[in-house]
């Protein structure tokens, strides 16, 4: 089955209450639309400034607060919904505070998307701050196979660097990427893990595995950015790697009802 086929069945079993933040002065019908058609995956709350939701005519739930990148996370942390999504709260604000409330010392994410021809697959890292040293890597990666595991889905690995294994030898930079590659996907075997090295060559990984690891947080937030933004591919949004679920988004997305599909099948709680 399609790994996106699994995920929708996962969120209409679980249909789990998701709240969603809104950022003010970016609501429109467009949006609101999309949000409302992920009912079928989730009981969504939509969680803003009081002068917002009031524009907003909607059946679905809503929760005002002037201070909603806050009441967003209280509202996770105190179980009062059972996963969120930042939708277009502030960035800074609101995983800032996410941070702060759960005792995280840093953000780790995994991000959901699909190339232009809707193949799916995860990608980490994405954060310009992450997975920026062998060991964060690992961990990163170990923490998102785990996590991958959530869905039912058994993580294949494909580990990036920058540049063919015959390119050795024509720059220190890149023998240092290859070598760190090489290190990483050795470590990930020890591990029990399924992973392969395939240098710089991500169009021959995505036949083949459904988790891409890059070279580090750069290259993967260029990855992310060049296939969304660009490349006609689509982002589903990318969980935070913790115990609750936080689906972060990004600022330039309109389209939210996939990152609330991820998130109530995320906070599944039946038998796999």
């Amino acid at each position: 089955m399609n790994l996106l086929d699994v995920i929708a069945n996962r969120a209409r079993a679980s249909r789990a209450r998701v709240g969603i933040g809104i950022g003010a002065g970016v609501i429109n019908e467009v949006m609101l639309a999309d949000i409302k058609s992920a009912s079928e995956f989730a009981d969504i709350v939509l969680i803003g400034k009081a002068e917002q939701m009031r524009t907003i005519s909607t059946d679905l739930e809503i929760v005002s607060s002037e201070k909603p990148e806050f009441e967003l996370v209280r509202q996770l942390a105190e179980r009062r919904i059972d996963a969120a999504v930042r939708g277009t709260l502030s960035a800074t604000k609101t995983l800032l505070h996410l941070r702060s409330v759960f005792k995280m010392p840093a953000l780790q994410r995994l991000a959901l998307l699909t190339t232009a021809d809707g193949t799916p697959f995860f990608l980490a890292p994405v954060g310009i701050d992450e997975g920026n040293s062998r060991d964060d890597k690992i961990e990163l990666i170990c923490k998102s196979v785990s996590y991958i595991a959530k869905f039912g889905i058994c993580a294949k690995v494909a580990v990036l660097s920058g540049g063919r294994f015959e390119d050795a030898g024509r720059s220190a930079r890149v023998d240092q990427s290859l070598a760190d590659g090489e290190f990483t996907c050795g470590k990930l075997r020890e591990l029990g893990i399924d992973a392969k090295h395939y240098g710089i060559l991500i169009e021959d990984a995505i036949k083949d595995a459904n988790f891409v690891v890059a070279p580090d947080g750069i290259t993967g937030n260029l990855i992310f950015r060049t296939l969304t933004f660009l490349g006609g591919g689509n982002g589903f949004g990318a969980p935070v790697l913790m115990e609750r679920v936080f689906v972060d988004t990004s600022r330039a997305k309109t389209n939210l009802s996939n990152a609330i599909m991820l998130a109530s099948a995320l906070a599944w709680t039946g038998e796999c």
